[in-house]
């Protein structure tokens, strides 16, 4: 078979999105040398340094081509409406994968595979900006009509799909995603110092990492977190890291500001991937409070390390976690105080959880993950 890969989010900071199509390349091209896998992107390689790095780090088999289709990027609508299609009729394809939005006038021979990684704006539409929840309304349904095979990163996201859109089953299936490959290995102790130096990270902290949107929940979290009495939060800071980038939640600024907390909780920015296991392995404790999620790529990153883990009691974290880490509430803000100072000054608790999220990280990799989604290809001829 011959497989496109639409790759435009592989040197983005686009954390989860990213991460997905990345690892799923990267082990299907150690998997998979009887198809040919086209990689189609809307910069050129030669002239992005980010996107040169980043396809150096898949160490691409000979049956995996990146082949830019313009220059220097374009808008989501050219491209799925025009610079897409016209490629494709010119060089047809088996199958086409893709990310949620599937393109416009694709031949109807090409089978079309799509990765949903969340429904949140059904959900929360008030969290979303109504140019953009404008088109998702418009564009989601057409896409999943179009669509010939969907596919959630968890069994939630999956169920959430079917309530919302009512697909038929055979179009529905679900991978899991997970860590990438050797996450947790080769974390010296001078690695460690030179990321806490470079992000300006203190001694002791609870550390969020994610995008910093609305659903994320983080004015929750920084309620939470004064709520530690001052003896217990002697010396603990609270990091939350990601970029501000799109819909960013403003409360977040108006929190600190408010409860005069801008030495307390500290905003590094986008974390490169690179450093992303050190920060996580300088964390006291990890937290996830999440509203909404299609699956929680973070949460399986610290448990991987054994990272004291603190999560919203949300279906898809209950999936990845079952009952290795400890779980609040996320309707009961005292429940979340609670636990979030338990969690922070239980130093029982802490090596408990510890030993849990090992055991039950290693159900989860992206091999496993790739195995299945070649089985999805396969299916779909």
């Amino acid at each position: 078979m011959k497989i496109a890969f639409d790759i435009r989010l592989i040197g983005r900071k686009q954390t989860g999105s990213e991460a997905v199509f990345f690892n799923l390349i990267k082990n299907l091209s150690t998997l998979d040398t009887k198809n040919e896998y086209l990689l189609l992107t809307d910069r050129n390689p030669n002239s992005d340094e980010l996107l040169a790095t980043e396809i150096a780090r898949l160490n691409l088999a000979e049956n995996f081509k990146v082949i830019s289709l313009c220059e220097n990027g374009t808008n989501k609508f050219f491209w799925n409406a025009w610079i897409l299609p016209k490629y494709l009729k010119a060089n047809l394809v088996d199958i086409l994968q893709v990310q949620y939005i599937t393109p416009f006038f694709i031949p109807k021979n090409i089978k079309i595979v799509t990765i949903v990684h969340d429904v949140s704006f059904k959900v929360f539409p008030q969290m979303i900006k109504k140019s953009d929840l404008f088109f998702l309304d418009k564009l989601i349904p057409m896409s999943l009509k179009r669509a010939d095979k969907i596919v959630g990163v968890s069994q939630f996201t999956i169920s959430e799909i079917k309530k919302f859109y009512q697909i038929p089953d055979e179009k529905l299936d679900w991978i899991h995603n997970a860590v990438a490959d050797g996450f947790a290995e080769n974390i010296s102790a001078e690695q460690l110092e030179i990321v806490r130096q470079k992000y300006s990270l203190p001694q002791k902290f609870i550390l969020y990492i994610g995008t910093l949107q609305p659903r994320k929940n983080l004015p929750a979290l920084i309620e939470a977190f004064i709520k530690i009495t001052t003896e217990k939060r002697k010396d603990l800071k609270l990091v939350l890291a990601g970029g501000r980038g799109h819909n960013f939640d403003a409360r977040i600024d108006e929190f600190i500001k408010n409860y005069g907390l801008q030495d307390e909780v500290l905003l590094p920015g986008f974390i490169d991937e690179a450093d992303k296991a050190a920060i996580f392995k300088l964390a006291h404790v990890f937290c996830f409070p999440s509203l909404y999620e299609g699956f929680g790529i973070p949460i399986l990153e610290a448990m991987t390390l054994g990272v004291p883990t603190l999560a919203s009691d949300i279906p898809p974290h209950l999936e990845i976690t079952e009952d290795s880490a400890l779980l609040f509430d996320v309707t009961n803000a005292d429940d979340f105080s609670q636990k979030l100072t338990r969690i922070v000054s239980d130093d029982a608790l802490r090596f408990d959880l510890t030993q849990k999220e090992l055991l039950q990280s290693a159900k989860f990799s992206w091999r496993q993950t790739a195995e299945k989604m070649l089985e999805i290809y396969n299916n779909s001829k």
